[in-house]
């Protein structure tokens, strides 16, 4: 098994060498460090160093083993593909529509059931498998990036946590704001009594950011646009619990989840940068028919 990358020099890398080009591709050190020691590396079919310089149309060889990974194979146990609703696909990774209810990913050896397994089953006649990069709760729905061979998963964790992916929710929550948008800068960590829960401002909190924007109003809920900035555990639910706006319908959050028949919280889209290059994708998931009912979002 090995995935071999031919990458055509970009202007941007014009007299670059071999090794800005796998800076700027966000490679990590240790997987060039593999590359060069394997003699793993070729310009125009010619063998090349980390230091050979490379121009703008130069076709830049890039082949990668199993050993280059910590997950090198992806064994997730296939599970029927009927549930797999695919928003966009390309060689590296896709986007699925993950519905409410399923989880993002099995916990245990073996497990079932999941949206990775649905998808093991969905990729097998391609002979491609899921990796996991991006994870939404179980009750969470909408658009979830998931990488599609060991090479890509370092780098799409990269561009997330650099914010060249960014996330964008829609949920239904409490009550009514005093502005139409704004920040949550409250800092999140562990609940001190609660292991289940995060909470805000608690002795090992670290920083989180979480922009908002109100989309419309019924007469006591809130339809609002949620964009992460950082990625703390529940970072969404616990900031809108935290400023008495909990997502209707969240179990451990919300007084009266019972009143709703699911966590009324869907990743609406994705902006994602694709890996090796500059070209970025939005991608957006349907918002549910439910999300779009004022009238029943109010007897909530």
């Amino acid at each position: 098994m090995q995935w071999t990358y031919r990458l055509a020099i970009p202007a941007a890398l014009n007299r670059k060498t071999v090794r800005d080009c796998l800076k700027e591709w966000l490679i990590p050190k240790r997987i060039q460090g593999q590359l060069r020691q394997g003699r793993r590396l070729w310009v125009n079919t010619v063998p090349a160093s980390v230091a050979t310089i490379v121009t703008t149309g130069d076709q830049l060889t890039l082949q990668f083993l199993p050993s280059d990974f910590r997950t090198p194979t992806s064994n997730y146990a296939p599970d029927s593909p009927n549930s797999v609703v695919i928003l966009y696909q390309d060689n590296d990774l896709l986007v699925v529509n993950k519905p409410a209810g399923i989880k993002s990913h099995p916990n245990q050896p073996g497990e079932v059931g999941s949206i990775l397994n649905h998808l093991a089953a969905f990729l097998a006649p391609t002979d491609q498998a899921p990796y996991m990069v991006h994870r939404l709760d179980q009750m969470t729905s909408g658009a979830m990036l998931v990488a599609l061979n060991p090479v890509v998963v370092p780098i799409l964790d990269r561009l997330i946590s650099t914010k060249q992916i960014h996330r964008t929710y829609y949920a239904w929550v409490r009550g009514h704001f005093s502005q139409p948008q704004g920040q949550f800068n409250d800092a999140i960590g562990r609940h001190p009594t609660d292991k289940r829960k995060r909470w805000i401002n608690v002795p090992d909190a670290q920083e989180a950011l979480t922009d908002y924007q109100i989309i419309r109003t019924t007469a006591h809920q809130s339809l609002v646009k949620l964009t992460l900035q950082t990625g703390r555990t529940h970072q969404l639910r616990v900031h809108l619990a935290a400023n008495a706006h909990p997502i209707i319908g969240d179990p451990l959050y919300d007084d009266q989840a019972d009143t709703a028949p699911r966590l009324m919280l869907h990743a609406i889209q994705l902006h994602i940068q694709r890996p090796f290059s500059t070209q970025m994708v939005d991608v957006s998931a349907p918002l549910p028919s439910l999300f779009q009912n004022d009238d029943l979002i109010d007897t909530f």
